[in-house]
């Protein structure tokens, strides 16, 4: 499936191929300690380090999606009304790269 990593760290949204898993998301972000928050109706979720503000990260770069708490390290857009079958996300990257934040 297609998905849109955020990278903090380089400040880009990128779309990138992956397995509909939950391990391909975990391990995107880099972590198995992950959570999500809608980003719209359509159940598109940002996927994220449930621990990132907790664990110690050196030049770990931040951003967030419109109002969301700031996020540390990398996100990866998803698809998901349930947060356990996986699809692409119906937002385009045009789209979401304006509702993203580099702190």
């Amino acid at each position: 499936m297609k998905v849109f990593l955020i990278n903090a760290n380089l400040k880009v949204v990128t779309e990138v191929e992956i397995e509909s898993t939950r391990e391909a998301i975990q391990e995107l972000i880099g972590f198995k300690t992950i959570d999500a928050d809608e980003i719209d109706s359509n159940f598109d979720q940002l996927f994220f380090d449930e621990e990132c503000f907790i664990r110690q990260q050196d030049q770990k770069g931040r951003f967030k999606v419109d109002n969301l708490a700031p996020v540390v390290g990398m996100g990866v857009i998803v698809n998901s009304a349930d947060g356990k079958t996986f699809d692409s996300p119906k937002i385009n990257l045009a789209e979401l790269t304006k509702r993203v934040t580099f702190l």
